[in-house]
């Protein structure tokens, strides 16, 4: 293990453990608060004194979680840090540990120079990319003109479309990126990002890569397809604006969208928790869990109504309560977009549940108040699937064929 990834664990379980010594101690004011002022002013003596024994124990404990696991990682890489090793983030495995990780709470990670919340970059074989000449040319020995750009959801990777599909019957079990090689022609590039950053911060960095990988690939790129599951599809729909805002090239070379089981109008999972944390904080007994709550990514909160850009989030208070701040962001000119929903039961229950986290109106933009202009003949509506399904699964390649098919 590397000296930095060593470093990297023992700030997490730094954090990890001052996050747990806050929650215990505010669960326990507050339960404490309740009972003395239920008591009355008798009670004001035993408070004092045991308001001061309390701090001094969570103080000596948050003191000791700061210190202990940052001193015994760092002794630890002295003597067993081996710097050549892979980084973690490039085996199987532990890299979507670490997705899970950067997707709750990767923001922070960012803000402190963290390893693994590693910026955004193309990956081959679970490695990053340059973006040079030579690192193109060497992983891509075989360019094509059309490009098929993969975008993972939240707490994955780019091997998250490499999933097997979840059917019996035998099937060709490759991920759409391979088969779309063989069949028409895309060489497929995968993207891996911090999904715990703002989502139009995973757009302007989309922007930037799209930009220089189309000025350095080895034969002119006449067709982009951007395929986003999940929060990909936001990013990529973000990516999109703010590349034709500055009139990139390569959004003038985009043909298709494809979002798979996208939340464009929200995540109810997202809008539950924020609602159950608004309430939680008006108890003193809850408050702390609230707060646990809410130290959730920027990312994860971006789904609640599917903030695509800055405007929709930089003004705003990040936990107030259920309120939609997004903007109407058009749809690039020259692509046409399609869309995937699905739901996990039939009828009124699938449109209830969705597929588990995303229902078929917000994959399909289709609100009672803010609808996204999908043609009507540009998406899939499945039942029986769940959302993982949509990473690799044969009916929806069929139509991932026919829409990319000029």
């Amino acid at each position: 293990m590397r000296t930095s990834d060593m470093q990297a664990l023992g700030d997490v379980a730094a954090e990890g453990l001052t996050v747990l010594n806050t929650l215990v101690r505010g669960t326990h004011r507050g339960i404490a608060r309740r009972v003395f002022t239920s008591i009355g002013p008798a009670a004001r003596p035993v408070e004092v004194v045991h308001d001061a024994i309390a701090g001094a124990v969570y103080n000596a404990l948050d003191s000791a979680g700061h210190r202990i696991p940052p001193a015994l990682s760092t002794w630890a890489a002295a003597g067993l840090a081996f710097d050549d090793d892979p980084a973690l983030d490039e085996r199987p495995g532990i890299a979507e540990a670490i997705a899970a990780l950067t997707g709750i709470y990767g923001d922070e990670l960012a803000e402190r120079g963290s390893p693994w919340a590693a910026p955004m970059s193309i990956r081959v074989a679970g490695h990053p990319v340059a973006l040079t000449a030579d690192a193109i040319t060497a992983e891509f020995p075989r360019p094509t003109d059309a490009l098929a750009v993969f975008v993972h959801g939240l707490c994955q990777t780019e091997a998250s479309w490499r999933r097997p599909p979840r059917i019996t019957a035998e099937v060709d079990e490759r991920p759409y990126g391979e088969r779309l090689c063989e069949d028409l022609g895309f060489t497929p590039i995968d993207i891996r990002y911090n999904t715990g950053l703002h989502i139009s911060t995973n757009g302007r960095s989309l922007d930037e890569i799209l930009t220089r990988l189309v000025e350095i690939w080895p034969v002119p790129v006449r067709r982009i397809a951007l395929i986003g599951h999940s929060m990909g599809g936001l990013v990529v729909r973000s990516a999109c604006h703010y590349g034709h805002e500055r009139n990139r090239r390569w959004t003038r070379s985009t043909r298709q969208v494809i979002c798979l089981g996208s939340p464009h109008l929200g995540a109810d999972l997202e809008k539950g928790v924020n609602a159950a944390t608004w309430v939680m904080s008006k108890f003193g007994e809850s408050r702390a869990v609230a707060e646990l709550l809410n130290l959730r990514s920027d990312g994860i909160k971006d789904l609640r109504y599917g903030a695509l850009l800055d405007s929709d989030w930089d003004a705003a208070d990040p936990d107030e309560f259920l309120r939609d701040r997004c903007s109407e962001v058009p749809f690039l000119p020259g692509a046409r977009y399609h869309f995937v929903a699905t739901s996990a039961g039939p009828a009124a229950l699938g449109l209830l549940l969705g597929d588990h986290l995303v229902r078929p109106s917000s994959a399909s933009g289709r609100g009672r108040r803010r609808r996204l202009p999908f043609a009507d003949d540009a998406g899939l509506t499945l039942t029986g699937l769940h959302h993982f399904d949509l990473l690799n699964h044969p009916e929806i390649y069929v139509k991932i064929r026919e829409w990319l098919t000029p």
